[in-house]
């Protein structure tokens, strides 16, 4: 009698661990992924650093990065014999760059994943509903795209902060608009390939809405491609973030950006070529580590082409 009361909820209990079995295995299998693509391990890597600089940053830096010292103008990096943060030289107004460089990447950061954010969400929602709704309705979005990506972006942006003024939501709305087709063309070309999949039409046999179709069975196989194009469209949109604040219509002071400091820097490159070097040497390093990591979530996330990955990882068993 113990027994058959204790079953069905013995029975209860695995069934419910199953889907939090499936859930760690499928992280585990990722991390050994990851571990097996040292490039992508080491990008992954200095990205966390980047984000964990870019929330704490400021907080313990912001005094010393707008800390002034007209004696110390333009102090060349290396001499170790002065204090730590002045190790990588000082900017025209004597302010050491080690911690303006910290201090600037959480604006910078903050731009580039707003507008990404933004982009992202707008344009899977409208991709979603061009690729699976009539004729017209697809017709009239796919157009409104076209008239979005026939002004070239950072024109747009020139002429749109010119006119409401440079400041972080600005910059993050106008280059989070010139993005939206991106996201928007690539959701509709996945959305109409996967609509005529046998799934799919089982789930509007069986009674299932449009919505419910969209966000239960298409979103998921289209999201893996999103979360690459984001990954790499990250590291397109602080570029041009950087493009913009160097041309001087970005942020502004006293804010301070990593494009910012290279504008600032350029009008030195004769005498003081590290007020340039050591900003533009972070957004390489950025930028090559969100390529990286890019490339490696194309091809694990991809179950096609994930056993390449795989077959690098350690055995199991």
């Amino acid at each position: 009698m113990t027994m058959a009361i204790q079953s069905p909820n013995t029975a209860d209990n695995s069934s419910a661990k199953e889907p939090v079995t499936e859930e760690a295995s499928a992280i585990v299998r990722m991390a050994r992924m990851l571990w097996a693509d040292k490039f992508a391990l080491c990008a992954a890597i200095f990205l966390i650093l980047v984000i964990i600089l870019a929330i704490i940053g400021p907080t313990l830096l912001n005094e010393l990065a707008t800390k002034q010292n007209l004696r110390g103008r333009n102090l060349a990096p290396f001499d170790f014999s002065r204090e730590w943060f002045m190790w990588l030289g000082a900017d025209a107004l004597g302010r050491p760059l080690w911690p303006r460089i910290i201090v600037a990447t959480q604006n910078t950061i903050m731009v580039a994943a707003g507008a990404v954010f933004i982009s992202a969400v707008v344009g899977t929602l409208l991709g979603l509903i061009a690729g699976f709704s009539s004729q017209r309705t697809s017709q009239i979005i796919m157009r409104l795209a076209d008239v979005i990506m026939s002004f070239p972006s950072l024109l747009v942006a020139v002429i749109v902060l010119y006119i409401l003024g440079s400041s972080i939501l600005n910059l993050m709305l106008v280059l989070s608009i010139t993005r939206i087709p991106v996201y928007l063309r690539t959701t509709r070309a996945e959305v109409m390939e996967i609509r005529s999949r046998m799934f799919v039409q089982a789930a509007r046999v069986m009674g299932a809405s449009s919505k419910r179709i969209l966000f239960r069975h298409i979103l998921p196989v289209v999201l893996p491609t999103l979360t690459t194009l984001a990954t790499l469209d990250f590291a397109y949109v602080m570029l041009a973030e950087s493009a913009l604040s160097f041309l001087g219509i970005g942020i502004q002071p006293p804010e301070i950006t990593w494009g910012l400091m290279i504008s600032q820097g350029r009008q030195y490159l004769t005498n003081a070529w590290w007020l340039s070097f050591w900003p533009g040497l972070a957004i390489i390093l950025t930028t090559l580590s969100l390529n990286l990591l890019s490339n490696w979530l194309r091809i694990a996330l991809d179950p096609v082409q994930r056993w390449r990955l795989e077959m690098k990882g350690p055995k199991n068993g």
